[in-house]
């Protein structure tokens, strides 16, 4: 059996980390979905920025959509939509079958709009009007003032993936943001089902302290926090609160295992995604990472519910001078700000193609 299965049939489900036209075009995505399992994907402005950079596989539509006057902003999300909505359509038959609960592609809000509360609110709900598709999140960081636009948006009906989270402390945030929406809507005679993921980056911690700790601790740091906040999901789950929630039709807003690809080249490149496997949870994959883990990975037992030896792990990189709390803001604040130069760097990437290719007309 694929390897990827067992991943699956452990009650995880497995996303992929990356869009780009060619994926669409070659058949690619489409042999991921039936060969490895994949049942949704994720994308970010860098992303978008390697994709549209890289190849000629959007240099038509940027000439086209230059003759009809867009901004380069809106020629952007133009050009996302056109690759979201194929890959939406390839997870829609997942979508069905698990009524929703899998089968999603994400687009990111500007990354400029992260300390924007109102204008994060508006621009959620009109990228969700412009995406046409069910399955499609908005993905909203869950920064001080990214916290209040989620919840604002899970009660307007916005399907939202929650980016950024580093700890667990930022997850609950995130998680009571999405509880009460969901809250505020069932007040309100609105429906008590809107989508959402909480997305946690793990193998940042590790890079972020590479070479400050001792060799024992080494690429432990992420996983650890990881088992911190798989404990609150499923502490949070069985919550009275949420149970309340759950007797009204809502639905949990599923924890996503977010940048899993490892990023140390001395270490297993397997090495997230096996410490990871949970049932009722997602890893997002980069592509090598994919291809790695359907070759050689490993299913071991699921993460323990409890969070195994967690918070021993937490006690040794304290001991060692890491304050869990600091480095998370750290890169919370470091992961926005890196949003931010890829989203200048893409605008600027389709300001230069427009203008080369308006010289080539």
């Amino acid at each position: 059996m694929n390897r990827t299965a067992l991943l699956r049939e452990a009650g995880q489900s497995l996303w992929l980390d990356n869009i780009t036209r060619e994926l669409l075009d070659n058949g690619t995505l489409r042999r991921y979905v039936d060969e490895f399992s994949i049942t949704g994907l994720t994308s970010n402005p860098t992303i978008f920025d390697e994709a549209i950079g890289k190849t000629g596989a959007y240099d038509s539509g940027i000439r086209d959509k230059s003759r009809a006057g867009h901004s380069d902003e809106a020629l952007f999300f133009e050009l996302a939509f056109e690759d979201l909505r194929r890959a939406a359509d390839l997870f829609r038959p997942a979508f069905d079958a698990t009524a929703g609960v899998d089968g999603w592609a994400s687009i990111e809000l500007s990354p400029l709009l992260a300390t924007d509360t109102a204008a994060s609110i508006d621009a959620a709900k009109r990228i969700h009007a412009q995406a046409q598709r069910p399955n499609i999140f908005v993905k909203i960081p869950g920064t001080p003032a990214g916290i209040p636009a989620i919840e604002q948006s899970i009660f307007d009906g916005v399907p939202i993936n929650v980016t950024l989270l580093f700890s667990c402390d930022q997850y609950l945030a995130a998680a009571e943001a999405y509880r009460r929406g969901i809250e505020r809507r069932i007040a309100a005679g609105r429906g008590a089902r809107v989508a959402s993921v909480a997305s946690l980056f793990v193998s940042r911690w590790d890079r972020k302290i590479a070479g400050a700790v001792p060799a024992a601790l080494q690429n432990r740091l992420g996983i650890a926090i990881g088992g911190t906040v798989y404990r609150a999901y499923r502490q949070s789950l069985a919550a009275p609160a949420w149970q309340a929630l759950a007797a009204q039709g809502a639905r949990p807003q599923r924890l996503l295992w977010a940048s899993t690809g490892t990023k140390d080249p001395h270490a297993p490149d397997t090495l997230y995604v096996e410490a990871l496997a949970a049932p009722d949870t997602i890893n997002t994959m980069p592509e090598k990472t994919l291809r790695a883990f359907a070759d050689h990975g490993s299913v071991r037992a699921p993460m323990a519910a409890d969070g195994g030896d967690a918070d021993a792990t937490l006690a040794q990189f304290a001991k060692a001078g890491v304050d869990v709390s600091t480095v998370a803001r750290q890169l919370q604040d470091e992961g926005a700000q890196a949003f931010v130069d890829s989203w200048t760097e893409l605008l600027q990437r389709i300001a230069d193609k427009r203008s080369a290719l308006a010289e080539t007309r």
